[in-house]
């Protein structure tokens, strides 16, 4: 795709299922990642995959929720690889559970991580491209956030907030020509999904779930990078505020 060679990339949650896939594909193109996840070992393991196949790539251990720590990690990255020019906001957490059998501990670490993560991410980075007037934002939400889903209901509630403040974000940035805009996959095969659907129950929701997509299979974390590495390339340059759903079908929003 055109303009990614030699960009610097940051996808936050990189080393995850969708994360590593969606790192792996820029190093292929190209770009320079800055692998971000709170589990060190695993960013640096993805690191040594992407360089083994000839691609490069840095792994910090970031704590999203954390927003001195993001600026201090985003000011590093900037020092080591130069100026972001691509921010994939990925990183998310969730555990299956009806919203009147959770109390407010859980809503706040769902809410810390989904919503507040991604806040603090273009806090740091968008400050950075507004100033240069460049850069590319994709926001992976989810169909959660658009159509709801049971037992992810304070997820949906942050994913929601997410599509909402993309669009935001695209219209303030729209003056600098920054896109901005949301992928949001359906049912994905990612260790998330394993943690939302567990046993033998789990095992159910997921046939369900397949049975409801037209496609008749769950989404793999490749069909989720392409879209990604599209919004953040030249080819998408006109493209901004939008929201993509990658669900083979189950969600045709308008």
């Amino acid at each position: 795709m055109k303009g990614l060679k030699d960009k610097v990339v940051v996808v936050t949650g990189g080393a995850g299922g969708i994360g590593s896939a969606i790192c792996k594909r820029f190093a292929e193109e190209g770009s320079v990642v800055a692998v971000f996840d709170l589990n060190a070992d695993a960013a640096n393991r993805l690191v040594g995959e992407i360089e083994s196949a000839g691609g490069r790539a840095r792994g910090y251990s970031v704590d999203i929720t954390d927003h001195a720590g993001v600026h201090a990690a985003v000011e590093r990255v900037e020092g080591e690889l130069g100026p972001i020019e691509v921010l994939v906001n990925n990183a998310g957490w969730d555990t299956g559970a009806f919203f009147l059998q959770t109390e407010k501990p859980f809503w706040d670490k769902v809410v810390a991580i989904n919503l507040y993560g991604p806040l603090n991410m273009h806090h740091a980075v968008l400050r950075r491209m507004s100033e240069r007037g460049r850069g590319r934002v994709v926001n992976i939400s989810s169909d959660a956030g658009r159509v709801g889903s049971s037992m992810e209901a304070v997820y949906s509630f942050c994913k929601g907030g997410l599509i909402a403040f993309t669009k935001t974000m695209a219209r303030e940035m729209s003056r600098q020509q920054i896109p901005v805009n949301v992928v949001c996959p359906g049912p994905t095969a990612t260790p998330l999904l394993d943690n939302l659907a567990q046993g033998e129950k789990g095992e159910k929701i997921k046939a369900g779930l397949v049975k409801a997509v037209p496609f008749g299979r769950m989404g793999q974390p490749d069909d989720i990078a392409g879209m990604v590495l599209f919004l953040s390339s030249d080819d998408a340059a006109f493209i901004t505020g939008q929201v993509i759903s990658v669900s083979g079908g189950l969600t045709m929003a308008g």
